[in-house]
């Protein structure tokens, strides 16, 4: 096959295309906990409203709105309000991506392109990161986090960044809190990133903020170098539109704005989001239901012998069962109509509703034994 496209980058062949779960032949209804999305639907009161803006407000032959003023707005007044701040971030301080993901592309364009740069990652975390700079090609530096309650290894991580790198690491992605294991950053993380030179990006990323209600918004003006991401996909309920966001500096955003494709956002998807800020009064208040449901969890599996569980301030939780295959485990639970996340060498469980909560629980402890 490599033979018949020359044309293609030779590093590629090393890469595996993302494989979304559940994936091949399902035959069983599934719960499916393993993409961190919320288990609740859109009220139905805001889908008629989303079908009548769709049917009287939006023009199929016309270009979505290219500059997402009105989203924008909306978006930066959300994040004053949560983040009680005030003279807060403007609508120059925002990007918005088709999904986080688009704005962890354009950051990397933006900054190591051309082998101008690495990143630097503390494993496990998020994947897109090193997925989506491998696709642009480039380099990670890895660094280890602690078991005991999955911080950075930070002696490990100045010494990556002191170690002469050629070309040197341009950005340093986070996750507050961190996705596969649930824990937000210490005041040593907070204190270390607040610690790095100007010339390095520091990328944090809040997806799951309004669960962990921890944000470092409020100290971007200090922080020039630092770009926080969050998303539609998680508490508002709105994963299929894939809407995310970035908040910087002005100077930044203008960066961002530069390498975004046109038109990067449907009109429906943008309305979405629009309808979903508007009345966050009617979708937020379901996050307080899937915390109380996920220490719930935790708490039942804590008592069972076999499985290791951390806390977590996230709509998941990650578990390990030491000497057990992990993925025929993956496997077995998906055959019973329970599909869970094999990564960052563990079991990562979103939360769901309460049925399939107990539904996971009851599978889990039948496999484990």
């Amino acid at each position: 096959m490599r033979d018949r496209f020359l044309f293609i980058r030779s590093d590629l062949a090393q890469l595996a295309a993302y494989v979304p779960n559940p994936g091949g032949e399902v035959t069983t209804a599934l719960d499916c906990l393993d993409a961190n999305e919320s288990p609740f639907d859109l009220p139905s009161q805001l889908k008629e409203k989303l079908a009548w803006h769709y049917q009287q407000e939006i023009s199929t032959n016309r270009y979505p709105d290219g500059s997402h003023q009105v989203l924008k707005e909306l978006i930066a007044q959300y994040v004053n309000e949560s983040a009680e701040i005030n003279p807060g971030v403007t609508k120059d301080h925002i990007s918005v991506g088709n999904g986080s993901d688009e704005l962890i592309r354009s950051l990397l364009i933006a900054t190591c392109l051309g082998n101008e740069g690495l990143i630097l990652v503390a494993n496990p975390t998020f994947s897109m990161y090193a997925i989506l700079a491998k696709t642009l090609g480039i380099s990670i530096v890895s660094v280890e986090r602690l078991e005991t309650d999955f911080s950075i290894d930070l002696d490990a991580a100045q010494k990556a960044l002191n170690s002469a790198q050629n070309p040197p690491i341009r950005v340093v992605f986070v996750v507050h809190p961190n996705s596969p294991t649930g824990n937000v950053l210490t005041s040593a993380e907070l204190n270390w990133l607040r610690s790095l030179p100007k010339d390095i990006l520091v990328v944090i990323d809040e997806a799951y903020f309004e669960f962990s209600k921890t944000s470092v918004v409020s100290e971007l003006q200090q922080h020039p170098n630092w770009v926080i991401l969050r998303t539609f996909s998680k508490a508002f309920r709105l994963a299929t539109h894939r809407v995310g966001y970035a908040i910087a500096h002005p100077e930044l955003i203008i960066t961002l704005e530069k390498v975004r494709l046109p038109y990067n956002l449907p009109a429906f998807s943008q309305a979405a989001a629009t309808i979903a800020l508007q009345h966050r009064d009617l979708i937020l208040p379901s996050v307080a239901d899937i915390i109380q449901e996920r220490d719930q969890l935790w708490q039942a599996l804590a008592e069972i012998q076999q499985i290791q569980v951390w806390r977590s301030r996230a709509n998941f939780l990650y578990l390990k069962l030491p000497d057990r295959n992990l993925e025929q485990i993956v496997q077995q639970l998906k055959s019973q109509g329970t599909v869970i996340r094999h990564t960052g060498g563990g079991l990562r469980i979103t939360i769901g509703t309460p049925a399939e909560n107990l539904r996971t629980l009851k599978r889990l402890k039948a496999v484990s034994v």
